[in-house]
């Protein structure tokens, strides 16, 4: 018997297994595809994602198959520079192909000793009070404590559950691919420049020996069929004038800007993360992001559900912290979508966001959405801090973030008077009186999300226990 299935080998669910791995809890990921996703799909990582991968050691194995870029001009594909003063030191955004991301992921999780088994699809489940059956394709049945649907848009698990999906279905679509081209790159450049003063969902960019190619289709269609190079060439010539004498496709596909939402994400012992909860469109390339970071906040709080150490309410945070975020995102990609419009009205919204976003709080503000810096979970009144995540500050020992790659919580004491007592199995403690900190203590939770904040004994004890449930002794 598992302690935890996860439906899906993508980047969340591989983050998940790993999450939960750090604390012994089994884990089996299952995916019903035999092999990985082998076209080259350039996917980008904000910066929370690295903040992130850099707390489980995970970011100097990244750097070197990625390239970095400056962290702005993503909101509405709105060109502006990056503000000063970014709040973090990994202020860029890392562009990575995905099957790389993928693979290191799963490289991570199956170290920790996650089992991954290809080809085995998830084909109906069934929950009781001591766990949940899962029946596979091919008529195995598996039994495991939870479950969690980690299987992308058309999650099976999430169908299965019978829970709501509610939004909006696809109106637009764009077909996106990587392919070679015929015509020089000064002549690419050029008509580029000419064409995206009016349509927004056009590029062409070099990517190796070719080009990431991005253009309007001519309608909505069935996304479970493929474009064809064809279809690509009508609407470069209907858009461009030109089809750039494209061929040797890589791979082409197609999304839409469907937006949907789940009612829940969790139903007993059976929970969704990622895609499986929710889709959006790609502008502003945060899908995979959103996902991660479902990852990261759900991993330490279901292994304290089977470690037995949680508190009655940990696992419903889940949803109570990742719910509005999602519902945000939502909101700022339809927001992008109706300015990427080349309707009068969305072109003149637009404009005026351009003259905007030349004030740097308001480019601040935006460039907070995309990356995920900005989010503040809701943990009841105090200091600002207080429910944000802290950046990698200077520590005697180094820096912060290299103390968290356990994932375990941590207690950063500026006073030197304080103890975590009977939770230093959960929670780490460093006493340090130059950290970079303008507070006496903070507590860390094993996401990097400050969950208190000050200097009282008492104070710090009733919010360990809040967070990390009681005292071995």
């Amino acid at each position: 018997m598992f302690d935890v299935i996860i439906a899906g080998c993508g980047p969340t669910g591989l983050m998940l297994a790993a999450e939960l791995r750090l604390h012994d809890v089994r884990v089996l990921v299952l995916e019903k595809d035999t092999e990985p996703v082998s076209f080259v799909r350039i996917v980008g990582l904000h910066i929370r994602s690295l903040e992130l991968m850099a707390m489980r050691g995970l970011l100097d194995r990244i750097l070197p198959h990625g390239r970095q870029r400056p962290a702005g001009g993503f909101f509405a594909a709105i060109n502006k520079p990056v503000p000063e003063g970014q709040d973090s030191a990994y202020a860029y955004l890392l562009g990575i192909p995905q099957p790389v991301i993928v693979n290191l992921l799963e490289d991570h999780a199956i170290e920790l000793g996650a089992q991954v088994r290809r080809g085995c699809a998830v084909a109906g489940f069934e929950q009781d009070d001591d766990g949940v059956t899962v029946e596979l394709a091919d008529g195995e049945r598996l039994r495991s404590r939870y479950l969690v649907g980690c299987d992308g848009g058309r999650s099976t698990v999430r169908k299965l559950l019978g829970v709501g999906f509610p939004g909006e279905p696809s109106r637009t679509e764009t077909l996106m691919g990587e392919m070679e081209v015929g015509v020089p790159q000064e002549e690419i450049a050029a008509k580029v420049s000419e064409v995206r003063e009016t349509h927004q969902r056009f590029w062409l960019r070099p990517v190796g020996v070719g080009y990431s190619v991005v253009v309007p289709a001519a309608g909505v269609s069935n996304r479970a069929e493929p474009p064809t190079l064809e279809d690509f060439k009508q609407q470069l010539r209907t858009i461009a004038g030109t089809d750039f004498g494209v061929h040797s496709p890589r791979w082409m596909s197609r999304f839409g800007d469907a937006t949907r939402l789940a009612e829940r994400y969790r139903v007993g012992r059976v929970l969704l993360a990622g895609d499986a909860a929710h889709i959006h469109p790609p502008i502003g390339g945060q899908g995979l992001n959103l996902g991660v970071q479902d990852a990261f906040n759900l991993g330490w709080k279901l292994a304290a559900q089977i470690r037995g150490w949680a508190p009655a309410t940990l696992l419903d945070t889940y949803q109570a912290e990742r719910h509005p975020v999602a519902e945000d995102v939502l909101d700022n990609t339809r927001a992008q979508m109706e300015l990427l419009s080349t309707e009068p009205g969305p072109q003149a919204v637009r404009r005026l966001l351009t003259k905007l976003m030349d004030f740097d709080e308001v480019n601040h503000y935006l460039i907070e959405k995309i990356t995920a810096t900005g989010i503040r979970y809701d943990f009841g009144e105090g200091p600002d801090l207080l429910g944000r995540r802290l950046r990698d500050i200077d520590v005697k020992q180094g820096n912060l973030y290299g103390l968290l790659h356990r994932g375990r919580g941590l207690l950063l004491d500026r006073t030197e008077r304080l103890t975590v007592g009977g939770w230093s199995d959960r929670v780490d403690y460093l006493a340090d009186p130059t950290a970079a900190l303008d507070v006496p203590c903070v507590l860390l939770r094993p996401d990097g999300h400050v969950a208190w904040i000050g200097d009282e004994q008492q104070d710090l004890d009733d919010h360990l226990s809040r967070w990390f449930g009681k005292p071995t002794n």
